[in-house]
């Protein structure tokens, strides 16, 4: 393994996070306390409870998992399109490193700005809301996985786009809306039975429940399904990623 590239390229990505830092940090926070300022304390406080949690702490979970899932895909996406739109690609082909330290590196750094996004989410939301989380440890897990599996995912949508436009197409045509109506506002239980069904087909709903019960020991399914499934997608990410540098789609003309 030579953890020299896996290095250079991890402080590289992590050095233009800290470059733009009001665009790749503050802003996402700066959004996601909004969220709080308005569904936390204006409309939270004319809102009961939600199984014996305050509207406004129900919502933490669901509010850093969108913030999650959208930070994950565009670093890792935006990471890689950019060797790709700049052609430095091929110089990163020809060098001698793995498929497997390229990853790491591009990756791991887009995992690590996700992470660091979802504790200071974490912590802005104490401002607003109090909150306890049951099961730390669970909660650690699901935000690295989540983070992990993501990102993994924007790293192949950054390798199939064409241009910039395509970057921005899965994040917010698919991502956003499949997070909206995943229960990051609502427990899917209050929803009518046929759309509770139809909801179990959505998967970030598996991810928002899991999290959610990591919080508060509430989930819309139990947790072993919610690991399962991400566990599941992280494992098609990884052959997806080991196709494509296996057969060279979209990086070699």
């Amino acid at each position: 393994m030579n953890w020299h590239a896996v290095r250079a390229i991890y402080r590289f990505e992590m050095a233009r996070t800290f470059r733009t830092i009001t665009q790749s940090i503050a802003s996402p926070v700066l959004s996601t306390g909004l969220y709080f300022i308005v569904f936390g304390s204006a409309i939270g406080g004319r809102m009961g409870a939600v199984d014996g949690v305050s509207y406004g702490a129900f919502i933490i979970p669901g509010l850093i998992m969108m913030s999650l899932l959208n930070e994950s895909v565009s670093n890792a996406s935006f990471g890689i399109y950019m060797p790709k739109w700049s052609g430095t690609i091929y110089e990163l082909l020809s060098a001698p490193v793995s498929f497997v330290e390229v990853v790491l590196g591009y990756v791991g750094a887009a995992a690590s700005k996700s992470t660091m996004l979802g504790v200071l989410i974490l912590v802005t939301a104490r401002v607003f809301v109090p909150y306890h989380i049951h099961h730390p440890g669970w909660m650690v897990c699901f935000l690295l996985l989540t983070s992990v599996t993501f990102s993994l995912f924007g790293f192949i949508i950054g390798l199939w786009a064409d241009d910039f436009q395509k970057l921005q197409v899965i994040p917010l045509m698919v991502m956003t809306p499949l997070t909206f109506l995943g229960g990051a506002f609502y427990s899917i239980s209050m929803l009518p039975p046929a759309w509770q069904t139809v909801a179990r087909f959505n998967p970030v709903m598996y991810l928002i429940s899991g999290f959610r019960w990591s919080f508060y020991g509430l989930a819309d399914v139990p947790i072993a399904i919610s690991v399962g499934a991400i566990s599941g997608f992280l494992v098609v990410c990884v052959i997806a990623v080991w196709w494509i540098f296996k057969t060279g789609w979209k990086l070699k003309v």
